[in-house]
Parts: structure tokens; sequence; C-alpha cells
């Protein structure tokens, strides 16, 4: 069975989303490991990681998520093992999961250092299981070349089959292959692939927001695969709210209060997705009812305008297992950007 462990130079590097685009394409039979957990889910009185889940359910492997994890917490893991027991729990995970499959995908911390007090770096995974690696590095042009700068000016590569870098996220693709790319391949990392930022990988749909938020859906449940691709936050009065150039924008999210019956009368003449309803204060029956006509979900929430707004801003937009559109694109991506004969090869 091959093996790979991708890392990440930093947290939302998009370490996932590359493995979800990688096993969609390579046409083999893939099992998937995330040692540390990080995103935990408790369901069926059972915890286990988010991604594990994610990538179980779209490429319907068998295998139990919860066997997927050695641990999630620090002081935890750091009181069941000791170094060489984890050493030995993550060989015989890895062979557990991997049993019958072609490929075992790793999916390493949120950063480099990330577990490396509990022998779960990336580092120490990858000398473990001694398999290739490859690490993604994303986020603005600087801080991409500042981390590949310091990992091979500072980092012992010699005990590890690194096998490149996948450079993600980029907003100017020309100007970073032409600026910043030729100063990356000075070091000597081998560029397995630079892949262009895509606005569509940020947008989540209503029901995300409905979940994440622990929301109560009113009505509108019809259109809670909406997809939102602007946000507005609804605290003016509707002749402000009218003029705003977000307002006219499609696939639009308002946040407002339940009173603010000319805000929710505003969203439901236009292209809304989806309406959150603050400071848990439900609108009249013949808006809710409007909102029902026009399939426009109206979500309820217990905080106020300001709150809900800061929760969305700092929502990570996860992949799904709905979210077969942004699968094709990171397939697609990876086909045309990334060098997976270099990656798969010995």
């Amino acid at each position: 069975m091959d093996q790979l462990l991708i890392a990440s130079t930093r947290k939302s590097a998009g370490k996932t989303s590359t493995i979800v685009g990688i096993s969609g394409v390579v046409n083999k039979k893939v099992a998937y490991l995330k040692p540390f957990g990080e995103r935990m889910l408790y369901r069926k009185k059972r915890l286990w990681d988010y991604d594990s889940a994610l990538i179980s359910n779209l490429f319907g492997l068998k295998e139990d998520p919860v066997d997927m994890s050695i641990g999630f917490d620090h002081s935890k893991l750091r009181y069941m093992y000791d170094e060489a027991a984890t050493k030995s729990k993550l060989l015989e995970a890895a062979a557990n999961v991997g049993k019958d499959k072609d490929f075992l995908m790793i999916e390493g911390g949120r950063d480099l250092a990330y577990g490396i007090s509990v022998f779960l770096d990336s580092f120490s995974m990858a000398r473990t299981l001694n398999c290739p690696w490859v690490v993604v590095a994303g986020g603005d042009e600087d801080t991409i070349l500042d981390d590949l700068l310091f990992l091979k000016r500072h980092v012992d590569l010699t005990q590890t089959n690194l096998k490149g870098v996948i450079i993600n996220k980029v907003s100017n693709l020309d100007d970073f292959q032409n600026t910043h790319l030729p100063v990356i391949k000075k070091t000597g990392l081998k560029i397995l692939g630079v892949i262009p930022y895509q606005s569509e990988l940020t947008h989540f749909t209503v029901q995300y927001l409905a979940e994440r938020l622990f929301a109560k859906v009113i009505t509108g449940e019809g259109g809670l695969r909406n997809v939102v691709k602007n946000i507005l936050i609804g605290a003016w009065s509707a002749n402000v709210l009218l003029a705003n150039p977000v307002f006219k924008k499609e696939n639009k999210l308002v946040i407002t209060g339940g009173d603010r019956t000319d805000m929710i009368l505003a969203s439901l003449e236009s292209d809304t997705a989806g309406i959150i309803l603050t400071n848990n204060v439900l609108p009249p029956p013949n808006m809710i009812a409007k909102a029902e006509e026009r399939n426009i979900p109206l979500l309820m929430v217990f905080s106020d305008t300001y709150q809900t707004a800061k929760q969305i801003e700092n929502l990570e937009p996860l992949l799904t297992k709905e979210d077969n559109e942004k699968v094709e694109l990171l397939k697609q991506l990876v086909r045309k950007h990334v060098q997976l004969d270099e990656i798969m090869g010995g």
C-alpha cells in the first residue's frame, strides 16, 4: 500500500481540500488517517474528527471515523502514551484503516509544529510511518515565501522523504509565478504545484450556517441549499439598505433583527439566499408566509446582530458531504495545477 502524508505550514492552508482533490483523481482505493484530530465532533456518545467523517462520506469509506484518529487533546495523549506507545499506535492505526486499500492519505496537524509534544507532528509521523510527505503552503504571497524559506533554511529535512511543496490559494497566479516562484525555486524545494485562489471554495450554504450557528429554521427549508456569496448587516433604515451596493448583489445573506420588518420585507423582495433573525425575535406571520412562498430560509438566533455577524466572519468555510460542486472543482484544480506523477512516483 502506498502512503502519502499531507502537511501544511499554517492553519487553513488547504490540507483537507488537497487530500480531497488528490483522492478524487488518483483512481485508487483510498484510505484516510488523521492521527491528531482537531475539529472534534460528538455523535452518539462517541468522538471523531470532522475531516475524518467528511472524507469517509465523500469516498464511501467503510472504516469507522473514530479509528482514523488516535486522540484530540495534548494532555490526554501525554497521559496515555509515551513516544514508543504513540509510534506503535500510529503504525497500528495506519495498518487497520489501510487494509485492502491501494493508497493511504495521512493528514498532518494545523501547522508543522502542531503535535510535536505528543510525537504526532508531521515530521515525526513521516519518520514513524516511513512515508513520503508533501507540504501545502497557503496565504498571501509574502507569507508563503517566508514559510518556505524558513522550512528550507532552518528545518532538518534529511531524515524524511519530502516530495515537495504545493502552493495553494494564490490570488494572482501570473504575478506569483513571475515574482515569487523564482526565489522559492532557488531554495531547492521541489514545487509540485501552484493552485490559484477560487472564491467559490469560500462560499457556504444557508444549511451550513444554520448548523454552525445552532439556528432555528423558521421557514424556507427548501432553500437551505442556497449558496451565500455576499453578506449584509441590516442595522440601518430600509432606505440605507437599498442604497448599499451589496444589497443589489446576488445570493446575499441579510443579518437583521426579527423586529426590523422594513429590512425583512426589502430582503424578501430581492435576490436573497437567506435571512438571519437576531435577538430571538420572530417577525409577523405575513413576513414568515412571504418567506415560505419565496422559499427564502429564515433562521432565528439568540445573539444580537453584531455578535452574529462576528460569528459568521470567524466561520471557516469547511467542506461538507453535500458540496459536490466544490469537490469537482478541487479535482479539476489538482488535475490542472498539480504534478501528480511526481507525487505518486516512487
